[in-house]
């Protein structure tokens, strides 16, 4: 009935809600309120300290993190908990990052894996021709074969890795089926995608080489027949004709590029400490023979040699009869005795003929036939002229002029020119030309050379931990811990000086009672007891009431009860 009244006004109308307590009207008004509280004010500089040191152990936490480095890419689930759990048995640090690969600290990435290869970590699908090892008895010879490729893809991927750029690699290799029809015989064809290390790349002569690794190691296939490519799309092996011609115009310039660097070099060893490094430049231009040429020269002896001779001659000697008579008839007659001659020498230069006796008449020839066979002298030369030669050297070597010095001299000049085409071998039957001039450089290549990317350098990001460190601690000592110390020592030189105010206060009160006269002495029980007369226990009573305030109220309390109780 009472909550009933209470909730309607005069008149039957409702009475307004209360209003919601003033303590949540504002609460800007609140946190100043609050903030002004005499213990929240003393404890500020302690907030504020730990504040600042909870931040400086945060920035410390995400900048004293060293760089992290992908330990392995790509995992299996099942391979990940069993990495994971390694690292950590052996206290290093590991993460796994956004795309699923395990990452540890740069310097503990060798010993990462040195521990985890030791473990057989991770124990991922076999690999290579382990493949060949769990086939089943009785499969088929096209399944064979596909494990037999697969066992290749993956052999050659793992040589493919071992590139120093290159992070991991696969490989696809497409290997048509053999037909006894040659014109439908296909080459076979590789296709490999590379993923280099961060900020790393191929040069041409290692992706020849991986190229011809393919290429090697399968039966029919040619260079031609590789394409590579990168983690970004890019093509790295050249397309072809299937001719040489492109690959030997590469040799070629790789060649010139060569000499043309090993003379630079030359220059700049020589001219580096006579006028220091930057002030000059040195360009060289090589025209390289790289024809190979072969001739053959065949050459013949006119008079020739003869090689065999076979037949025979007839004559007769001056004064011999021809043979007469009776054939047979004289044929038994001995013959006559026979005397010696002396031998007449012949004429000078005469000759004798076989079986001519000395000092006897040669025989005149009648007939003569023989066949002779003669061979022809023959010599044959070969040429080669290896490739390689210069045809004509040009050097051009622009040298620096110093600031606000004396130009150099045309002697001076001349001498640098002297000393140039010595090093480069001048050849003055070649024709090669050797130009030295002095000028002064332009000011954006000089504020080039200066200018060096410092922020590169490996001690950089170790500098930046630690000075960020170092001023984390130094904002820790003055913003936090300095005015800490400063604000406590106020407060105990405010507390010391309340208390020398208060004290001095004291003596000053004690003084003044001392020094003012004597009031009328505090009323006590006693004198109410003994007062004469009704007025004088008034004043006594009064005079109590005042000097005893609790006193007097607590007997008011007590004679309200006793009349109550009686």
């Amino acid at each position: 009935m009472e909550n009933a009244l209470a909730t309607t006004g005069a008149g039957g109308v409702p009475a307004p809600a209360p209003a919601a307590p003033a303590k949540f009207a504002n609460p800007l008004t609140q946190i100043g309120g609050l903030m002004k509280q005499p213990a929240v004010k003393r404890s500020l500089p302690m907030i504020f300290v730990v504040g600042l040191v909870l931040s400086a152990a945060l920035a410390w936490m995400a900048l004293a993190t060293p760089p992290q480095r992908t330990l392995f890419p790509s995992l299996p689930d099942s391979d990940k908990q069993a990495v994971v759990d390694a690292l950590g048995a052996a206290k290093i640090s590991s993460s796994v990052d956004d795309s699923g690969g395990i990452t540890v600290a740069e310097d503990d990435y060798h010993r990462a894996r040195i521990l985890l290869a030791g473990q057989g970590l991770p124990k991922a699908a076999p690999g290579g021709y382990a493949i060949l090892d769990q086939l089943p008895m009785g499969v088929s010879r096209a399944v064979e074969g596909e494990r037999l490729r697969q066992a290749r893809e993956t052999e050659l991927a793992k040589s493919i890795g071992e590139i120093e750029s290159v992070a991991d690699a696969r490989v696809h290799l497409a290997m048509p089926e053999s037909s006894v029809f040659v014109r439908d015989n296909a080459q076979p064809s590789a296709s490999v995608i590379v993923r280099l290390e961060p900020g790393r790349s191929l040069t041409q002569a290692q992706v020849r080489s991986i190229v011809n690794l393919v290429a090697s190691s399968m039966p029919g296939m040619k260079a031609d027949q590789v394409t590579i490519i990168d983690q970004m799309g890019a093509l790295l092996s050249k397309p072809t004709d299937g001719s040489e011609g492109s690959t030997l115009s590469d040799e070629r310039i790789d060649y010139q590029r060569r000499i043309e660097d090993k003379y630079r070099a030359q220059l700049n060893t020589l001219l580096t400490p006579l006028l220091g490094a930057g002030n000059f430049s040195a360009e060289i231009q090589a025209d390289v023979d790289l024809d190979q040429s072969q001739a053959t020269r065949e050459s013949y002896d006119k008079q020739g040699v003869v090689r065999a001779e076979q037949g025979n001659w007839a004559g007769n000697t001056p004064g011999e009869t021809a043979p007469g008579g009776v054939p047979g008839a004289l044929s038994n007659t001995p013959p006559a005795a026979s005397t010696l001659a002396t031998a007449t020498p012949g004429p000078a230069g005469a000759t004798v003929q076989p079986g001519t006796a000395p000092g006897a008449t040669p025989p005149v020839k009648t007939t003569e036939n023989f066949s002779r066979a003669y061979d022809l002298g023959k010599e044959v030369s070969v040429t080669r002229a290896a490739p390689g030669s210069i045809r004509r050297l040009s050097v051009a070597v622009l040298l620096r002029e110093p600031e606000g010095a004396k130009p150099r001299t045309p002697a001076e000049i001349q001498q640098i020119n002297d000393l140039v085409k010595a090093a480069v071998g001048y050849n003055q039957q070649r024709q090669d030309t050797v130009t030295v001039i002095s000028r002064k450089f332009s000011p954006e290549a000089v504020a080039g050379d200066v200018a060096r990317p410092w922020y590169d350098a490996d001690w950089v990001p170790m500098a930046a931990r630690n000075g960020t460190a170092l001023i984390i601690a130094l904002l820790v000592l003055f913003m936090g811990v300095r005015p800490m110390v400063k604000a406590i020592n106020e407060r105990r030189k405010a507390d010391a000086a309340a208390e020398t105010a208060r004290v001095a206060a004291a003596e000053a009160a004690a003084q003044a009672a001392l020094n003012a006269p004597a009031g009328p002495a505090p009323v006590s029980m006693e004198m109410l007891e003994t007062a004469q007369n009704y007025d004088d226990r008034v004043g006594l009573v009064r005079g109590f009431t005042r000097d005893n305030p609790t006193r007097a109220a607590l007997a008011i309390r007590d004679m309200i009860q006793s009349d109550t109780k009686q």
